[in-house]
């Protein structure tokens, strides 16, 4: 037996899985999408030209937009920590980003709820204080959401921003400090491009991750700041209207990986590779 087959032998179980539960699933929404209730593309036409499903569609890529820039940037601040600070640090750092992945989604949002509700920590806290008259409404909006979400993903902006600081070469930094150039300009102008494959890795998995949020923004946003992911639900389960929701859900899949295909463009012209 050739290494080529022996290999092939050793995949085929993983692409069978791939296949079984990624390419059937995206058939059958590709088929109803065209096929329900009726054959044609009369659903496409109704989810382009709806204003509800437009506008669930423009908040979920702002907020999605919004919490790939908040959630990159805690992430890098943590990451640097883990990667470049002291041993007590390092440890420090390193436990804030793997014991959020032993809490589930769920608790987390409650947690977060408990928190930033009128009744909860923080308002009680500042109305306590005398600071408030009136508690804050942190939460069954987009503030709650975005919160939320980007609690849940900085972990998982951490390891490709991590990878891309280890790599740093240590005698980049030291000759643009001998040139006389000051720690804050070798840091934007040396340290952070130089980091820029890991940035670019952790902004695509923050937002593609955030596109299918629905645990988070149900329970923060209270539904007021419906996601796609909440409509297409909506649609399943409580109109419903399978037709429609397989459309947004390809429109959203096409939107998507095209703005992931000019994106690598962009940073593969930029970066030379």
């Amino acid at each position: 037996m050739t290494r080529q087959a022996r290999f092939l032998i050793l995949l085929g179980p993983l692409l069978l899985l791939l296949v079984a539960a990624y390419l059937v699933p995206f058939l059958g929404i590709m088929r109803w999408s065209v096929t329900l209730p009726e054959p044609g593309l009369g659903q496409y036409r109704t989810a382009l030209t709806d204003p509800l499903v437009l506008g669930v569609i423009w908040r979920t890529l702002r907020i999605c937009a919004l919490v790939t820039v908040c959630a990159v940037l805690g992430a890098y601040a943590i990451t640097l920590v883990w990667v470049r600070g002291s041993p007590g640090w390092r440890l420090f750092a390193e436990l804030a980003i793997l014991i959020p992945f032993w809490i589930s989604v769920l608790t987390r949002a409650f947690g977060w709820l408990a928190l930033l509700s009128n009744r909860g920590l923080i308002n009680t806290w500042l109305q306590s204080l005398g600071i408030l008259s009136e508690p804050l409404a942190l939460v069954r909006n987009e503030f709650g959401v975005v919160v939320g979400m980007v609690h849940f993903l900085i972990p998982f902006a951490a390891f490709p921003l991590a990878s891309a600081i280890r790599s740093v070469d240590e005698r980049v930094l030291l000759a643009a400090r001998g040139m006389g150039a000051s720690r804050a300009r070798v840091f934007w102008q040396v340290f952070v491009p130089m980091t820029a494959p890991g940035i670019l890795g952790a902004a695509l998995v923050v937002f593609v991750f955030s596109l299918g949020f629905f645990v988070t923004p149900a329970l923060l946003g209270g539904g007021r700041s419906v996601l796609v992911a909440e409509l297409i639900y909506t649609r399943v389960l409580q109109s419903p209207d399978w037709g429609l929701a397989a459309a947004i859900s390809m429109i959203m899949m096409i939107a998507v990986g095209g703005l992931l295909v000019v994106i690598l463009k962009q940073a593969r012209r930029g970066t030379g590779i």
